[in-house]
């Protein structure tokens, strides 16, 4: 961690990112059963108290490994984003490591999956991936799309290249495929295939109690994680009048994060196989695309 990151934003960063998890799991119990935003708190409460169930000859090291691991990767995710121009570790490849700590959830569904030793969550980490190894690629690409448009794998010095044009108005392509796969980062909405009912409940299906709580606390954060990022990729960072950049970094963020949670439920749980193919047949080229158009404005 840089000596130079302020004593603040260490202490802030857990408490912003738990405040925008809540209200992301508030959000979403008020668009699914309109209930209100004590919802995600009772929910909470329900589950700590819950007594954990255990399956035949399960691995409780691979499955709390798995659980933990989950808001671990987004906590260590945010903390290469700036919010406004500071950020809890000052990384010169802030881009490479918010991808890195994104992978991380890879192993996190796998261990939770293949731990209970139950056949649907097992069915639902290898859904997850082949979830990963469909949106990776675009998302790889988008991710490099706008650090190429910066010059830079510094967040903060691609929220700073964007004074007087915001990425998303010249690189609209790689945004729209940013916010697809930061769904299926989240396995989230459409791309909440590894959870799918199909499967009662997919990864999940035999969590209960804390490790329930926390596994899905976490999906929560790295989907937060994940719109607090596309802020400094695509939007500008915290330019805006007015107000002051941190303030804007969170406004931004809160838009991004609501559309993100509003989409759950209002489109279809896409196939594995039907996303695979539509990510080599159409994600890739299409983010390639956008990648060689950027790449001739940045040479001229």
């Amino acid at each position: 961690m840089s000596g130079t990151t302020p004593v603040w934003a260490v202490v802030a960063l857990p408490l912003v990112l738990a405040v925008l998890t809540y209200a992301a799991a508030a959000m979403d119990a008020a668009f699914r059963t309109g209930d209100g935003p004590v919802a995600p708190l009772r929910e909470g409460v329900r589950l700590l108290v819950q007594q954990r169930r255990r399956t035949l000859a399960s691995d409780v090291l691979l499955t709390r490994i798995g659980v933990i691991s989950l808001p671990a990767a987004a906590l260590l995710a945010a903390t290469v984003i700036p919010l406004g121009g500071t950020s809890v570790w000052n990384l010169p490849v802030s881009v490479v490591w918010f991808n890195a700590m994104e992978v991380v959830a890879w192993a996190s569904l796998w261990l939770a999956g293949w731990g209970v030793n139950s056949a649907f969550p097992l069915v639902g980490g290898y859904r997850f991936l082949a979830q990963g190894l469909a949106y990776e690629l675009p998302h790889m690409f988008a991710l490099i799309t706008a650090a190429l448009g910066a010059g830079s794998l510094d967040l903060a010095g691609v929220a700073a290249a964007q004074h007087g044009l915001w990425f998303v108005v010249w690189m609209p392509v790689a945004f729209a495929v940013y916010l697809l796969s930061a769904l299926a980062m989240a396995f989230w909405g459409p791309m909440g295939h590894p959870l799918a009912d199909d499967l009662a409940g997919g990864v999940a299906g035999e969590l209960s109690g804390p490790d329930r709580l926390l596994f899905f606390t976490g999906r929560f954060a790295l989907l937060t994680v994940a719109a607090a990022a596309s802020v400094p990729l695509f939007l500008g960072g915290g330019a805006g009048p007015w107000l002051p950049d941190r303030a804007w970094s969170l406004v931004k963020t809160v838009a991004v994060l609501t559309l993100m949670v509003w989409v759950r439920g209002r489109l279809p749980v896409i196939r594995m196989d039907r996303f695979m193919t539509a990510a080599w047949m159409v994600l890739i080229p299409a983010t390639l695309l956008q990648t060689l158009v950027v790449g001739v404005v940045v040479l001229n």
